[in-house]
């Protein structure tokens, strides 16, 4: 994808002053804070073998390439597509602008029936980040682990090592979370990690009457990271200093400059080389500068490219489904479920709220010069909201079969409201027409709107990644197959209504949809009312025809306008050996290839009640400490 265009990014992040003195006011920043850090070192220079070939440098493989450089006699080469992220990337804020980026592979799926059909092309946006930090370099920066039910879940499958207990000491082992942290339970959150996590430095006054009409409705105010995920609470998020800290900045940066580690950057993987005959991993092929590349490993090839090109790379490799390989005549080596199970998030956009007072964020009112001052000189106001969220609420409809603490609906808190981005950058990372935006949300742009956001956490449906031919530059076929579980769409349905339905039975105005309820009554909450809020209720085009609000109008909407929240895995199974699913086994080796490890998000056997972002990083810790074992007593590991 091509780079952003200048004339974009000043609107984005315009001020009073001329815009190139702003773009020159970002721009110092970065290059001083690199040029006291210093550039990554980007190899050209290869040994003929290495003891780790890690490919890709995302969440999992950022944590891979530190921790196993922690031990000196190991060599270890990381492998990445893209290269090092840039001042623009820094500012959380604006995700928006990095995914228009080249920070961005740009995936889209195929088109389905019954989902995104009104967005562009009928397909969903898939961003996937193509840099060195993976996709924590363009992603919305939340970070939460998700439910102890969860990971007790996979332990449960089969997959020993992975119940709540024994990841949570992982977890924390990737954390340094600030002390000043909101709400915070000590006892669940590391301080001595590479992976920084703060509050945003700035709050509108929207997350206060957010937390307090949780409690209206019977919620408590919580760590989304503590004891109990049920509750309301300002978002955390990987931040450092009010700015991004992306994998990159966290795991390579420290371990860059160790002589066992080589990094080499703008680098495509191929093919991992499989003997036919022991099934072993051996080698990695890759494509630098137009040349042609094959290294060796004596000890592992650790495949961490991610939920997309992890299940990809080993297809092409020989590793997947038996019929889908013969049908592209490639030799298959092990017949495994690779890029089935496939799983995400489902987002509902578009729910706007406006206020009477000037407490939202929109493209107009971060033009004042103090905002951008104040987070280029000292890392703070609104310019460190992570993607504009500032509060999440994990609750649970009656839709659920889950235990009473086990939420399947998240609410985000946005400070803005989609109206309010009149650049389109936002719209166009979710695919959304010019013609929808402008016959909803023309009449109120530039008003002070913020937005609430239903999540779908505990999806049913599975999709499927395929290759679409052997070329391994062409993008895989991804059929998320969103809603093939009807059951999905009912939970996202009462998403849209959740709040108000706990409450109703106790509010004279009787059970009413969460639209009108939200409308009514967290308007009618003591903060909220003081700041005039009220929905906005311009029906979406083409479900008119169904009465608003009703489950006809939101099933509509849904189909039509729901996106996702990028957080795709599960294409690689982790599960024991009789699991005929399974890709990997609990200690992240494909089964039945020796010496070849995943260790990303496409293992996860079962999405988490998360933003899957933390989750990858413990993957990446645990993962590192099964290698260090595994090799602790076979020459040349652990002393």
């Amino acid at each position: 994808m091509a780079s952003i265009r200048v004339p974009t990014v000043l609107l984005l992040i315009s001020l009073s002053v001329p815009c190139k003195t702003q773009l020159r006011l970002m721009q110092f920043l970065y290059e001083m804070t690199n040029r006291f850090n210093g550039s990554i070192p980007d190899t050209n220079q290869y040994l003929p073998a290495y003891d780790f070939i890690i490919i890709g440098s995302g969440s999992g493989g950022s944590v891979m390439a530190n921790r196993l450089s922690e031990v000196k006699d190991w060599k270890i080469l990381l492998l990445e597509v893209g290269d090092e992220e840039n001042f623009l990337t820094d500012v959380p804020l604006t995700p928006g602008v990095t995914q228009v980026s080249r920070f961005n592979w740009g995936y889209k799926t195929e088109k389905q029936t019954g989902a995104c059909t009104a967005l562009k092309g009928g397909v969903c946006n898939w961003p996937k980040g193509r840099a060195v930090g993976g996709t924590s370099v363009i992603n919305f920066m939340l970070y939460q682990r998700g439910h102890r039910k969860d990971f007790d879940g996979w332990a449960a499958a089969g997959n020993d090592g992975w119940s709540y207990d024994e990841v949570l000491p992982y977890f924390l082992k990737s954390e340094k979370v600030d002390p000043m942290l909101e709400g915070m339970e000590k006892e669940f959150h590391g301080t001595n990690g590479y992976l920084n996590v703060e509050n945003a430095r700035f709050k509108t006054p929207l997350v206060d009457a957010f937390l307090e009409a949780g409690k209206e409705f019977g919620y408590q105010n919580s760590d989304p990271n503590g004891e109990s995920l049920v509750g309301f609470s300002r978002a955390q998020a990987t931040l450092r200093n009010g700015r991004r800290c992306s994998a990159a900045k966290a795991f390579i940066r420290p371990a860059m400059h160790r002589t066992n580690l080589h990094i080499s950057m703008k680098s495509w993987v191929t093919k991992i080389i499989v003997d036919p005959v022991t099934k072993t991993a051996t080698a990695v092929e890759f494509l630098k500068n137009k040349k042609r590349y094959r290294v060796r490993t004596r000890k592992e090839v650790i495949l961490s490219a991610g939920t997309i090109a992890s299940p990809q790379l080993l297809m092409l490799s020989g590793i997947g489904p038996r019929e889908h390989l013969r049908n592209l005549n490639i030799p298959v080596i092990q017949d495994l479920k690779v890029g089935y199970n496939l799983q995400d998030h489902v987002t509902f956009n578009g729910l706007d709220f406006l206020v009477d007072r000037p407490v939202t964020i929109n493209e107009r009112n971060v033009q004042n010069p103090v905002h951008v001052l104040d987070y280029v000189f000292r890392g703070v106001g609104p310019y460190t909201i992570p993607g504009g969220a500032e509060g999440l609420a994990f609750v649970k409809t009656s839709n659920s079969t889950f235990a009473a603490d086990y939420p399947d609906i998240e609410i985000v808190l946005g400070a803005g409201g989609l109206s309010g981005d009149t650049s389109g950058t936002l719209r166009n990372i979710l695919g959304i027409t010019d013609e929808f935006y402008n016959k909803v949300y023309k009449n109120i742009m530039g008003k002070n709107t913020f937005e609430l956001v239903p999540v779908l956490m505990r999806p049913r449906s599975r999709g499927r990644l395929s290759l679409k031919s052997t070329n391994p530059f062409h993008w895989p076929r991804l059929e998320p197959n969103f809603y093939t579980d009807r059951n999905d769409l009912v939970t996202l349905i009462e998403g849209i209504r959740l709040v108000g339905q706990s409450s109703c039975m106790i509010c004279p105005l009787g059970p009413v949809s969460f639209y009108f309820f939200q409308c009514l009554q967290i308007a009618k909450t003591r903060r909220f009312r003081e700041l005039g809020t009220r929905f906005h209720t311009a029906p979406f085009p083409g479900c008119e025809i169904h009465p608003f609000g009703s489950d006809e109008y939101w099933e509509c909407c849904i189909r039509k306008y729901a996106s996702s929240l990028q957080h795709q895995v599960g294409t690689c199974k982790m599960g024991p050996s009789y699991d005929l699913d399974a890709v990997v086994n609990p200690q992240l080796q494909v089964h039945g290839v020796p010496n070849l490890r995943v260790v990303d998000g496409s293992v996860i056997p079962v999405i988490p009640a998360a933003h899957t972002n933390a989750a990858i990083f413990m993957i990446g810790e645990k993962g590192a400490d099964m290698v260090k074992e595994f090799w602790k007593y076979r020459g040349n590991g652990i002393s």
